[in-house]
This record gives C-alpha cells, structure tokens and sequence, in this order.
C-alpha cells in the first residue's frame, strides 16, 4: 500500500524530482572540475552550518544565564565578604612591637528571590535560603545594587524578609558627604522613592548626594548603597528635614540577594541588655 502511494507520488511530482536530481549532480560535476567552484560551495556550506551553530549557541547561552547568574551571585557573595568593612581590626601594642589581627564581622550567603510584592502598604521578599542554610532572623539583606531590608521569619529552606518597602521598616542611614544620620523610612506610595527623617535642618542637602548605611545598628555593615537625594523638605517648626530619596535598589526587578551575617550580634546585644538597665537608674 504504501510502496504504491509512493510510486504515485513520484509519477506526480516527477518533473521536480528529476530538476532537483539533474541540479544537484551539475553541482557535484562542477566542484569536481572547477576550483573556484569548488572553493565558493564549501565557503557557501560552511557559512550555512557557522549560521546554524551560531543560533544554536546563542539559544543555549540565553538557557544557561540562570546557572551563570547563580554562579556570579556565590562568587560576589564571597568577594564582599572580603572586603575590608567585612573585618575588625585588633590592634595591640607591646612596648615597640604591635600587631594587628583582623576578625571577620560580617559574612554573606546569597539567595534567589521566588516571591516579591513591591506595591502594598506592607511588602514582603520570600528567598531560597532558610535556617538549614544559616540564615536566621533579624540578618541584613541587600542587593547587587543596595539595601533591601531585613530578614523577619525563617523556616528549614526559605526566609521571609521585610524590605524598606514596609511601613514599620526603619533602618539607620547617614549622607555620605557630609556622614550627617538619619532613619529611612517609607510612605507607601511608590516603590522606587523613600524618605529620610531626623535629619537637622542645620545641615544642608545637595541634590544627587549619595544616601548610606550608618552602620550604628548591629545589622547592616557601613556603606551600602540607600540611594540619592531627590528633595528635602523642611519640616516647618520641627527643626528637621523629611527627605525624599530615589532608591539604589529596583525592586520591581528583584532576583539575587545577599544575606549578612553580623558574627558579633549576640555579643553586641548581650552588652547593651547589661548597659540598658543601668541607664536607666
């Protein structure tokens, strides 16, 4: 049956099959006796075939951006924990003899962000690391490009973060060029912009001047990118500015996260609950 549906089918369509027959051997018989023809078919193969591997490459380069991001995202997580700010210096002196030992402060893990909401009074993060990763509550987060928040909740594999995209967020910032503090805050209207409070209107903002961490709370180390200075309202009768900043960090485009380890926190809040009741007698 189907040998003669096929003798069918090249009775109809007989004429094509010997064109493309008589064209292909006129093909071979010329790249045989001529060497320029010869040249010009495996140039025109070749270009075809570099064509194909080509677009074949760029598909599964675009498929293996994931990994490479992933990739990327560990080894940038294991540069800043290098950095300098990541460390305490110890120095002690013995008669001429000093010597100088650093301990690290700050450590980072990275995560991948698989839940976000960046248009509610209240917003939250959900990551891919939890406490069977070493995350714990009240851990620093920030992004490639700046601050995100503060981790609230954990489970075995996941964390849940409150960003400063969160009406109860209040985080400890400073401007860089002048290192005058103040809390970041949010109103809830737009994701993109936040606001400074508490900042003395005797000090005098420059448009464009760069917001950062204070690095006066046991969280977040100093210098992490907040954002830039929009505007700044004076308060009237308050004695103090209500900044409006644009924010480093684009959370409508949130992936990768760092989280920071502070190895010194329970240290640090162990001494101020012993300061803290003497303060107050």
């Amino acid at each position: 049956m189907n040998r003669n549906r096929l003798i069918l089918l090249l009775k109809k369509y007989d004429y094509v099959v010997v064109f493309f027959f008589l064209l292909a051997l006129c093909v071979v018989l010329m790249s045989r006796t001529s060497y320029y023809q010869s040249s010009k078919l495996i140039s025109w193969t070749n270009s075809i075939a570099g064509g194909w591997y080509e677009g074949v490459h760029s598909i599964s380069g675009y498929f293996g951006l994931k990994s490479e991001n992933d990739r990327l995202a560990a080894e940038n997580a294991y540069l800043r924990a290098r950095l300098a700010s990541s460390y305490i210096s110890y120095t002690d002196s013995t008669f001429t003899v000093r010597d100088t030992v650093y301990k690290q402060r700050f450590t980072y893990t990275e995560a991948r962000v698989i839940k976000n909401s960046w248009s509610q009074q209240n917003n939250y993060v959900m990551i891919n690391k939890g406490r069977s990763h070493g995350i714990a509550p009240d851990m620093a987060v920030i992004s490639p490009d700046g601050i995100v928040g503060v981790v609230m909740s954990v489970s075995d594999n996941f964390a849940t973060i409150m960003p400063v995209l969160h009406s109860d967020s209040r985080n400890s910032v400073k401007v860089k060029r002048t290192g005058i503090s103040g809390s970041l805050v949010w109103d809830g209207a737009d994701y993109r912009y936040a606001q400074v409070i508490d900042v003395p209107t005797t000090h005098k903002f420059i448009q464009g001047d760069t917001i950062i961490t204070s690095g006066l709370a046991n969280d977040f180390p100093e210098g992490i990118l907040v954002g830039y200075v929009m505007e700044a309202e004076n308060l009237s009768g308050s004695g103090f500015y209500k900044v409006k900043i644009l924010l480093a960090t684009d959370f409508n485009k949130l992936d990768h996260v760092y989280i920071i380890n502070n190895r010194f926190r329970d240290e640090q809040e162990r001494l101020m609950a012993a300061t803290e009741p003497q303060d107050r007698n």
